[in-house]
């Protein structure tokens, strides 16, 4: 039996690149179809023979009428879609123009995969009853099978780590002065692992002010240890990870957070806003993974977000439950196998729906 051709749109994170089984095939990175597909890819390439299902992610990046298009050429294929709504609310586009995005969706009957129940209810409220939806948790970021092993061993220093984009719904130059400045963090590091930046990120008025901030801080601060790459792959994201302690979330807002999940996988400290859906996604593992530091930005008090953060990184230093879900690791990856089977089931029996 022929295996399920998928083009996910695009296929550049974990979450996306592990939806394959025996049933499954991913065709990003072969057959000329690029890892980072975009729907300006797509309709460059039809008739649509090449695919039997095409798998949306993050619908920001493309314009709404080639979304229309493509949807529209799917329809007139017989090539089914899927959404996966990460985002109920937009990082990088208006939420008017998100809104319209999703809408199209649902007017052609796109079925939404909810990485949480929240989100999913809270996408009905939005979107209305029509709103074809089905919850398949977001599950590892890394393989329980492949986790790396620390490499640099125990250290006396407590370390932090940030890593990713510098995106306008991190607060990085919050994070980076109560670090520094911290009375109980003096004797802590503190590294980021940043993607390269590009001409738009450096003319952009919300990201450039935080690099010039980097740059000048990594000059005067030894603590501070900056790595930029071209785009970290996952196994340096995980090794680096590993050699740390605690992973810095500083959202300003968001729904759901991979990188949350990546601690999880790694026994890594999260230290995180309660943006979202995130709390929903550490009740799923419950027991099995230490509950992160969670730090509220979401009531308003703006004047009292700093005091919070810091005090969610003095307890991180001090935390010392870590230790007592080592005898767990096990029960936790045994979690995540079944986690997954249960994903791939999910989205086993979406990619076989015909288009309705």
């Amino acid at each position: 039996m022929a295996r399920i051709k998928v083009a996910h749109v695009p296929a550049r994170t974990p979450y996306a690149r592990k939806l394959t089984s025996e049933h499954v095939r991913i065709i990003n990175g072969s057959e000329g179809v690029p890892r980072d597909l975009t729907l300006r890819h797509v309709l460059a390439r039809r008739p649509f023979t090449w695919f039997d299902v095409l798998h949306l992610h993050h619908i920001e990046f493309d314009d709404l009428a080639a979304l229309r298009f493509v949807l529209s050429e799917c329809a007139r294929a017989g090539r089914r879609v899927v959404f996966t709504a990460h985002d109920v609310t937009p990082v990088f586009t208006s939420r008017r123009l998100y809104q319209r995005k999703l809408r199209t969706l649902v007017e052609w009957n796109v079925p939404f995969v909810c990485l949480t129940s929240g989100s999913e209810a809270k996408l009905h409220a939005k979107l209305g009853p029509s709103v074809r939806t089905v919850i398949a948790p977001h599950g590892y970021v890394v393989s329980p099978d492949d986790l790396p092993q620390p490499t640099q061993g125990a250290a006396s220093r407590f370390r932090y780590l940030m890593f990713g984009s510098l995106r306008e719904n991190r607060d990085v130059p919050t994070v980076l002065y109560n670090w520094r400045f911290g009375r109980q963090q003096r004797e802590t590091d503190l590294r980021l692992l940043l993607r390269a930046p590009a001409p738009i990120n450096l003319e952009h008025d919300g990201e450039r002010p935080v690099w010039d901030l980097i740059s000048s801080m990594a000059v005067t601060e030894p603590r501070l240890k900056v790595d930029i790459a071209p785009f970290p792959t996952d196994t340096e994201v995980a090794s680096t990870a590993a050699d740390c302690d605690a992973l810095i979330l500083p959202y300003k807002w968001g729904t759901h957070s991979g990188q949350l999940e990546l601690a999880f996988d790694l026994g890594v400290l999260p230290i995180t806003s309660t943006v979202g859906y995130l709390h929903e996604q550490y009740q799923r593992h419950e027991g099995l993974v230490p509950e992160p530091v969670w730090f509220d930005w979401s009531d308003g008090s703006a004047y009292a977000y700093g005091e919070r953060f810091l005090r969610a990184l003095d307890r991180a230093v001090t935390y010392g439950g870590a230790d007592d879900f080592t005898n767990r690791r096990a029960d936790f990856a045994d979690h995540r196998r079944a986690e997954h089977k249960k994903v791939m089931t999910v989205h086993h029996d979406l990619y076989e729906c015909p288009w309705t």
